[in-house]
């Protein structure tokens, strides 16, 4: 009976290996072109996550990871009970739901608008014009933005115009979020905007003529139509944005904000970069980051959560 009962399962093992060794050789091309960024993601990703350890140690370059005193949870409550606590819980989840907020419409609306546009001559420049800033290196663009809100700068003066006090106002907390956000959609945009314009093409155009013999203008197939076609993009995207809500551009912060600008500009990433690398607190900084990654991971999986149980998409 035991051997009887074998067979089968014995016989399947040898199927699918038999189909995997099949696929290999039939896709054999496609495996060796995904081979580099697995090799990447096992290097550079996942190997480094040994040093979460370090979380949990009072770590020393000298006794190296795995001899290090063990310590537990005091560098958490440490970071728990520092004065920077609350400032840069605020600061990151100010700056972040500001930049979902006001940036993750616009792309939708600007490739709505651009799917409006019949002259295939001008949408063309404003696709153009608009991914243009996307290539441009952020150290540039932050150049440009200091440049542009010095004292006697183009953004400065228009400031000044509407009643500001004027002054350098990269060196004003007040207005550090401001630029933060302006600066994001000005770059952004247009690179954003793509996935919905390829998402907007592949709707299917017999939908569009079927709501026009109904008598649906351009506005009622946008809500009826192409709203609904985008919707499963959004819902991915969103889901997506909100698991990285507790990280903010990291290297644009650290390029814009200045001891001046603390109270408003520093976040948890910048932060961890000033405690771990400039003040040499591994063991800290990691604590910290550890903490920003697990608050992500809880919300990308309650994101999703409510994604599968109120709509029919979701990541996994």
């Amino acid at each position: 009976m035991t051997k009887t009962g074998a067979l089968p399962n014995v016989s399947k093992r040898a199927l699918v290996k038999k189909e995997i060794l099949r696929d290999l050789k039939v896709n054999y091309v496609v495996y060796l072109m995904v081979l580099p960024v697995v090799i990447h993601f096992l290097i550079f990703n996942y190997r480094p996550m040994v040093g979460i350890l370090m979380a949990f140690q009072d770590f020393s370059i000298a006794r190296g990871l795995w001899d290090s005193q063990w310590v537990g949870l005091d560098n958490f409550r440490q970071f728990f009970n520092s004065i920077f606590f609350g400032r840069l819980i605020r600061n990151t989840l100010m700056i972040s739901v500001l930049r979902l907020v006001i940036f993750f419409p616009l792309p939708i609306i600007f490739a709505l608008c651009l799917n409006e546009v019949r002259n295939q001559y001008f949408k063309r420049i404003v696709q153009t014009i608009s991914y243009l800033p996307f290539f441009i290196s952020t150290v540039v663009i932050i150049g440009i933005l200091r440049d542009f809100t010095t004292a006697d700068g183009i953004i400065t003066q228009i400031a000044v115009f509407f009643g500001d006090r004027g002054g350098a106002l990269m060196a004003r907390p007040e207005w550090f979020r401001t630029l933060f956000i302006g600066q994001h959609i000005w770059s952004q945009l247009g690179f954003a905007s793509i996935i919905y314009i390829s998402a907007l093409a592949g709707i299917d155009q017999e939908l569009y003529e079927a709501a026009k013999i109904d008598g649906a203008g351009r506005i009622k197939q946008t809500l009826y139509v192409t709203l609904p076609g985008l919707l499963p993009t959004i819902t991915v995207l969103l889901i997506l944005q909100i698991g990285q809500l507790m990280n903010v551009g990291f290297e644009t912060i650290l390029l814009m904000y200045s001891p001046a600008t603390f109270e408003t500009a520093d976040v948890i990433s910048t932060y961890v970069f000033r405690v771990g690398i400039l003040e040499s607190n591994f063991s800290f900084s990691t604590a910290v980051n550890l903490f920003n990654s697990i608050i992500n991971f809880i919300l990308i999986f309650t994101a999703n959560a409510f994604s599968r149980r109120f709509s029919d998409t979701s990541l996994w």
